[in-house]
């Protein structure tokens, strides 16, 4: 009877081994190693083994809820069943060779949290379908080749805390609904191909810690109600073609002491307002 009991006890604990991810998600994962040239990988995994025991895989219960494959030398594209893991909270893709677009359908990930596919050669646009991911906290889209605008709708990801997607191709204006965005803490959109003003409303980002918008096209006058972020810690806004006057305060937070780029593309000193308590604006 013991030997019997071990023995099931054995095929139990095999078949468990056996199925410790679901058929659906384990297809996805199979489809990724694919198509990203798994068999040259930095670290590859072994599918022979559990899925459980896969480089960079997190499961909760039979679920996969983290694929962190950063700097593993995946190359090709990402597959567009990607978006068919439900249950993912952390896609960490950042440093590889991926090519391609970003997969279209991620309002079906609603339960993503951080989403880093930086430091890549994605190309084509930012999808709409991103202002749908509702946990959505982390988005790291830097160091590719996006282009096109951020989308309109970007002020429905009220959870979002770090939107970061310099050295991009990025065109048009800022959206009016990021400046929605109350737990916005990191906000890096430099060297890119922005043009228009930089709102007023940017003072509503009332958590924003890091501003960059260095090397862009923007224009105008510098929104005084800067000085209201009393979080911001560290601001790079040079290298565009704002105008007029700014505050002592706010060229000596800059990192470049607001340095702009003027109509000839000569690099020149934004003037400073003596005036501390209402700084009069220029009218250039």
């Amino acid at each position: 009877m013991k030997n019997l009991f071990t023995f099931a006890l054995t095929v139990l604990a095999s078949f468990t081994m056996m199925a410790d991810v679901s058929f659906s998600d384990k297809a996805v994962l199979l489809k990724l190693y694919e198509a990203t040239n798994g068999e040259n990988w930095t670290t590859k995994w072994d599918l022979s083994s559990p899925v459980s025991t896969w480089y960079g895989i997190e499961l909760d219960g039979d679920k996969v809820i983290a694929i962190r494959l950063a700097n593993n030398n995946l190359m090709g594209e990402i597959p567009a069943e990607i978006t068919n893991l439900v249950n993912l909270q952390e896609l960490n893709l950042h440093k590889n060779s991926l090519s391609g677009t970003i997969p279209s359908a991620l309002q079906n990930l609603k339960e993503l949290k951080t989403l880093d596919l930086s430091f890549n050669k994605l190309a084509g646009v930012i999808p709409i379908s991103i202002c749908e991911m509702d946990s959505l906290q982390d988005l790291e889209l830097y160091m590719n080749r996006i282009s096109g605008e951020l989308p309109a709708q970007i002020g429905k990801l009220q959870n979002l805390v770090t939107l970061v997607v310099f050295n991009n191709e990025i065109e048009g204006q800022i959206p009016s609904s990021l400046y929605e965005i109350k737990k916005l803490k990191t906000l890096l959109l430099n060297s890119n191909k922005l043009v228009g003003k930089l709102s007023p409303d940017v003072a509503n980002l009332e958590m924003l810690e890091n501003l960059s918008l260095f090397e862009n096209n923007m224009v105008g006058q510098v929104p005084f109600g800067l000085e209201n972020l009393s979080n911001l810690k560290e601001m790079n806004i040079s290298y565009n073609m704002f105008s007029g006057l700014t505050s002592r305060r706010l060229a000596m937070l800059d990192t470049l002491n607001m340095t702009m780029l003027n109509d000839e593309g000569i690099a020149v000193l934004m003037n400073v307002s003596m005036e501390v308590e209402r700084p009069v604006v220029s009218e250039d």
